[in-house]
C-alpha cells in the first residue's frame, strides 16, 4: 500500500465538515449580505479594516463588533454580538484561535447562518460546536480575499484564482 499523498490529503480535506470548497464559499457570500465582524480594528492599516472596508464597498452590510469604538467606518459599533440588533448572517471572527469558542456560542445564540473564523485562525471545536447547532464554519479563509477570488478581479490583475471564467466581473469599470 501506498503512503498517503497530496490527492488524498485534497480528498480528505473536502469530506470534512466545514466549507472549503468554491461552490459552498461562492453560495455563502452571494446569500449573505449582512456581516458582523467580531475585533474589527479601528486603524485604518489593519487588515480587518480593510476586509470590513472592502466588503462595504461591494454593496454588504458590515456590522462592526469592537467595545474599544463608537463607530468604525460609518458604521455603529456594538461591544458585543448580542447587543447587535439586526439580523446576522455571517459572523466573521477577527480574534485569536482560542477566542473563537465564546464567539462560536454568541452566533448561535443571535441565529446567524455562517461562523467565519479568518486566515491563521482555525478553531474546528468552535467550528464543530456551530456547524451542531445549524450554522456553516468556514476556517482559515479571508472574507475579502474569498469574494475578490470568487466574484471579481483578483484574476484580471494575474492572480491564480483557480477560477477560470470568460466573464468579467460586473463591478469593474473596464
Amino acid at each position: 500500500m501506498r503512503p498517503p499523498g497530496r490527492l488524498d490529503r485534497i480528498a480528505q480535506k473536502r469530506i470534512e465538515f466545514h466549507v472549503d470548497d468554491i461552490p459552498g464559499l461562492r453560495r455563502i457570500l452571494r446569500t449573505s449580505k449582512v456581516i458582523a465582524v467580531v475585533g474589527l480594528s479601528g486603524d485604518w492599516f489593519r487588515p480587518s479594516y480593510f476586509a470590513a472596508k472592502y466588503m462595504l464597498e461591494h454593496g454588504y452590510t458590515v456590522i462592526p463588533v469592537n467595545p474599544a469604538h463608537d463607530a468604525i467606518l460609518g458604521q455603529k459599533s456594538y461591544k458585543s454580538l448580542r447587543d447587535v440588533p439586526v439580523k446576522v448572517d455571517i459572523v466573521d471572527c477577527f480574534r485569536k484561535t482560542e477566542e473563537i469558542i465564546p464567539i462560536a456560542e454568541d452566533a448561535i445564540a443571535i441565529g446567524a447562518k455562517v461562523l467565519w473564523q479568518q486566515l491563521g485562525v482555525t478553531n474546528v471545536e468552535a467550528a464543530k460546536k456551530a456547524e451542531a447547532a445549524g450554522l456553516e464554519a468556514v476556517m482559515d479563509r479571508c472574507v475579502k480575499i474569498e469574494h475578490g477570488r470568487l466574484f471579481g478581479g483578483l484574476n484580471w490583475c494575474g492572480v491564480n484564482t483557480r477560477v477560470i471564467s470568460a466573464k468579467r466581473p460586473q463591478w469593474l469599470s473596464y
